[in-house]
């Protein structure tokens, strides 16, 4: 499949490994979901000699998925998929049009890590350091 045809709200078909090809999911393109190759690879990009090895490109397009089905059959992470897009009607946006300029995700959890750092340093070097500390 070229990636220049997938436009968002094409129909997919997928079939899982854990089901084979006698249960289908039905859903729709949704976009580009933020990651990279790393996340998505079950081998590293790096091996144990620190040479970088490609094996495949991997692009993480969003696909939305009927709830029912998933009820009845349950998906789990890693799971190796066969995906059909039917990308006959191109009307739609193109996926890199749909990626917004805000982030998908945002955590604050970070945001008070280094809070009193400064003061604790020089704290520390005042009590450990007999010159002046500015």
């Amino acid at each position: 499949m070229e990636l220049k045809n997938l436009r968002i709200g094409q129909p997919v078909e997928l079939f899982a490994d854990m089901y084979g090809h006698d249960v289908v999911f039905h859903g729709r393109v949704a976009g580009l979901n933020p990651g990279t190759g790393s996340v998505f690879s079950i081998l590293p990009p790096q091996n144990a000699t620190g040479n970088w090895i490609k094996i495949i490109q991997r692009v993480p397009v969003k696909i939305t998925l009927n709830r029912e089905e998933l009820k009845a059959h349950p998906l789990v992470l890693g799971l190796s998929m066969t995906t059909k897009v039917d990308t006959h009607n191109r009307s739609g946006r193109r996926l890199p049009e749909a990626c917004g300029a805000k982030p998908v995700y945002q955590t604050d959890v970070y945001e008070d890590e280094l809070r009193g750092a400064d003061e604790m340093i020089q704290e520390i070097l005042s009590l450990n350091c007999p010159c002046e500390v500015r």
